[in-house]
């Protein structure tokens, strides 16, 4: 066999047409990472969001707390669950909810966009211990207080500490900033939930959050309960509910990014091809020679597809590695399954920089395959006369 050492050398000698080819394969990878990281870091956001030993329980159907409705006598049949688990106090680990959306301007560019306002009941903070306040305090004065995601505070006009915004036919002031772990609750407004429902003239909740005492009981408490004709409600893992808000844009983001990225891999194929033939034109009088000396037509082939591979290689790290500085930018889209506008990072994960460095190497496969027969298939004569 031909020792790598010559392939590698040859790469080094043609800089430019290498370069050009490199940086072609680059910006394809760093393009088709990007959107793989950009639909795994809205993932992430949501099913972050949700504790894996909470339940979640909206009206049959509904699919989202938008949608739901739920009426205080179904909500206290929830309550009595003995599949609940228990504070310190003895009390049940339950919180029922109002779910409603606003609309704030942006504070770079002035435009509306949906927010979450949820209104919490007392034990809404113990369910999620990923919450904790930032900055400020806990409302006192429930019917004029508020406090704010931390994206919430920085994306929106009147969402930081001090500032007022007004929704509900009243003027509320932000007397706190809270973080959720990077979750998707960062993106709301939180208040008093017997303001809110007042506020909004909503006499009923949008959801149950509950946190269960023995997790293997989830099917035996979603069957009890789904099956009891004076509660149609539905039941999810907090996870798994979730984790179903991002399907619709994954959805979007991952078939969007595959047609970009396979538009842009066809020139990248081509490029590499172009590079591959002029140097197996280049390099007839060599190849003339390896074969005088005695290698094979396979030990041309694999030497110059190698050439392909080892070139779309260093192209697929250095499009990672330009997609892994995208993790510290963070960006907002609008759920399109709740029709709110959540904030999250772009997500490098291994499985992605892995699937982005084989895709590097199938299109150095695609480009250098034909350049490498064609190698391989020249007469030792005619070579030798070049």
């Amino acid at each position: 066999m031909i020792p790598p050492s010559y392939a590698i050398r040859n790469i080094l000698k043609h800089k430019v047409t290498s370069t050009l080819t490199v940086a072609g394969i680059t910006l394809v990878v760093f393009v088709f990472a990007g959107s793989m990281m950009l639909s795994n870091g809205l993932n992430e956001t949501l099913v972050a969001t949700g504790h894996p030993e909470n339940v979640t329980v909206i009206r049959k159907s509904s699919q989202t707390e938008v949608q739901s409705i739920i009426s205080y006598d179904q909500a206290q049949i929830i309550k009595s669950s003995p599949e609940i688990a228990k504070d310190s106090d003895g009390d049940p680990l339950y919180a029922n909810e109002v779910y409603v959306l606003i609309s704030l301007p942006k504070r770079k560019s002035g435009e509306e966009a949906n927010i979450v306002v949820r209104g919490i009941s007392e034990k809404s903070m113990a369910v999620r211990p990923n919450v904790k306040l930032i900055e400020g305090r806990m409302w006192q004065d429930a019917g004029s207080e508020i406090i704010a995601g931390v994206s919430a505070a920085e994306r929106y006009k009147g969402c930081a500490v001090g500032e007022k915004v007004r929704f509900g036919s009243r003027d509320w002031t932000v007397v706190g900033i809270f973080e959720a772990g990077g979750t998707g609750y960062e993106s709301e407004i939180w208040c008093d939930i017997i303001q809110a429902a007042d506020a909004f003239r909503r006499p009923v909740y949008s959801s149950l959050t509950l946190r269960l005492a023995d997790t293997t009981q989830f099917a035996a408490f979603k069957e009890r309960i789904e099956n009891d004709p004076r509660v149609p409600l539905e039941i999810k893992r907090e996870k798994d509910y979730y984790a179903a808000q991002s399907r619709t844009i994954s959805t979007f983001i991952n078939i969007t990014g595959t047609v970009i990225s396979f538009i842009f891999s066809l020139g990248a194929i081509v490029g590499a091809m172009i590079t591959m033939y002029a140097a197996v034109a280049n390099r007839t009088k060599e190849i003339g020679t390896l074969r005088a000396l005695g290698f094979s037509r396979f030990s041309i082939l694999t030497t110059f597809l190698f050439e392909a591979l080892l070139i779309s290689a260093i192209g697929g790290v250095f499009g990672v590695l330009a997609a892994y500085f995208l993790n510290f930018v963070r960006i907002s889209t609008t759920n399109w399954d709740t029709f709110s506008e959540i904030a999250f990072n772009f997500n490098l994960s291994a499985e992605i920089a892995l699937t982005a460095i084989i895709f590097a190497l199938v299109m150095g496969f695609v480009g250098g395959f034909l350049p490498a027969v064609r190698a391989s298939r020249l007469q030792i004569i005619e070579s030798l006369r070049a």
